[in-house]
């Protein structure tokens, strides 16, 4: 009996913390890409060049659609959960990209290529830099990557601009409206 009680005032107070229709963001927004596919294995094009692996690190293109209402801005992050780190390693940060913008061409993680769309900036990967950096898991098990978009009802986020990914992912979260994702897939 206690046990129900328990779990009754845990409801309670999750619904008055997140309120009963935030628990996650949802909307028909829609991710796709011409280089990279749900559940399927990454291209040498988009895997890393360092750490022995022998890829082109090139970021792959990315089209979205049907922002929700209220977007102001999106932001894109790029996590590998399956990295022997204890949090993941995260490849790419994106955000304040403009809710004009509905694509980044391949290679926009270069910051020499000058891709991105104005005002969009790139946060600091795992890598220790402000760009892609493809797959390059150690030996042995698939390791999973998420490409999430996300649809932010904020126009900028507010960040440092050394702040770490995990401290930008948790201000899009924040302002998240919707999202979508593909996880593709790399091993070796």
């Amino acid at each position: 009996m206690w046990r129900a009680a328990l779990m009754a005032s845990a409801l309670v107070v999750t619904s008055a913390v997140y309120g009963a229709d935030e628990a996650k963001p949802t909307s028909g927004l829609t991710l796709t890409s011409p280089d990279i596919a749900q559940a399927r294995k990454m291209a040498v094009a988009q895997i890393f060049s360092s750490f022995g692996c022998t890829g082109q690190n090139i970021s792959p293109a990315l089209n979205w659609s049907h922002a929700p209402e209220g977007t102001q801005s999106f932001a894109l992050l790029v996590h590998d959960p399956d990295a022997p780190t204890g949090s993941g390693w995260w490849h790419w940060v994106v955000y304040n990209i403009p809710a004009s913008v509905n694509s980044l061409p391949a290679g926009a993680g270069d910051p020499k290529s000058k891709l991105l769309p104005s005002g969009a900036l790139q946060g600091r990967t795992d890598f220790g830099t402000y760009a892609y950096g493809g797959p390059c898991p150690p030996p042995g098990k698939l390791h999973h990557y998420h490409f999430r978009l996300y649809a932010l009802k904020v126009p900028k986020l507010d960040v440092p601009a050394d702040a770490s990914a995990a401290f930008i992912a948790f201000n899009v979260h924040a302002g998240a409206l919707g999202e979508a994702q593909i996880t593709a897939t790399y091993s070796r």
